[in-house]
């Protein structure tokens, strides 16, 4: 069951601890599509207003299986004041198009036309690969909202790609695959959304800070150390459960367990991802 009370101390922790004032509510590691439709507005209710003066920016995802569905949380996210939706392609009955892709995505978008929208793009999961890169021609002209993508693709050459065309800047691409995240900000990705920064978060922002000076040196070094945590318990079996898990044991705030179908993090997956994070120098001496 979802545990709203908890949302308090969740949020003080970003911000005190991780220097993280911005969240992205009921996506993949919130188990957003696993979450009945009156629990996903009773969560986004809860970061709205436990974020109120701490939170910079709440972007809720309000994509499903279902047109109806969508449309019903983007006109509640509207209501309840979020910075901004997001929308994954469905993947059940698939679009398999642009075309059909756009349609679906406009008449989301529609119910909330004060909103900026973004298209989630996270082909692993949805099964759904239209080159964000095809997407972008032309789509403000039929979703007005369009603000960018949150992407969530290992695929450098169609995110260098969109932010080629993106000469004047009006989009927004949020990058989503953390591991990746520095080649991501080389080819010019603006902003990133994934779930190691609940746990990771100082360090990711001191990699954005080096890489901003620039000190590549430095920022490789926090990629790197990253990413060889990530390697670890990526060969463990690592997914929302295990991610839980280690944000429970990092933060001190109790995740939960996942939903079924997904089980639990077994005891140790525990031990050995505690271990191997503790034992993780970064190059501030943490």
């Amino acid at each position: 069951q979802i545990n709203l009370p908890v949302i308090r101390q969740y949020v003080d922790y970003l911000v005190n601890e991780q220097n993280v004032k911005n969240v992205f509510v009921n996506g993949t590691t919130g188990e957003g599509l696993s979450l009945s439709i009156q629990e996903r507005k009773q969560l986004a209710e809860e970061w709205m207003c436990q974020g109120k003066d701490k939170l910079d920016h709440v972007i809720i995802h309000v994509g499903a299986l279902n047109l109806p569905e969508c449309q019903e949380l983007a006109r509640h996210a509207a209501a309840i004041g979020a910075c901004g939706i997001a929308v994954i392609a469905p993947f059940f009955f698939k679009p398999t198009n642009k075309g059909e892709l756009v349609a679906f995505l406009q008449k989301v978008a529609s119910e909330a036309p004060e909103v900026p929208f973004y298209y989630y793009h996270i082909p692993p999961l949805t099964g759904v690969k239209i080159r964000v890169e095809e997407l972008l021609d032309g789509i403000k002209a039929q979703i007005p909202t369009f603000q960018g993508v949150k992407f969530s693709d290992t695929d450098l050459l169609d995110l260098a790609q969109c932010i080629n065309k993106n000469e004047t800047g009006e989009f927004e691409f949020l990058y989503g695959v953390d591991e990746q995240l520095l080649g991501a900000l080389a080819v010019g990705a603006n902003g990133a959304v994934g779930s190691t920064y609940n746990y990771l978060g100082r360090q990711t922002n001191l990699m954005l800070q080096a890489f901003a000076k620039p000190d590549l040196a430095l920022a490789q070094k926090y990629q790197f150390l990253t990413g060889e945590f990530l390697n670890f318990v990526i060969k463990l079996g690592f997914g929302v459960a295990q991610t839980k898990a280690v944000m429970t044991f990092v933060s001190g705030i109790p995740m939960g367990p996942p939903r079924l179908p997904l089980a639990d993090a077994s005891s140790e997956f525990i031990v050995k991802a505690k271990a191997k994070l503790e034992g993780i120098v970064w190059p501030d001496g943490d």
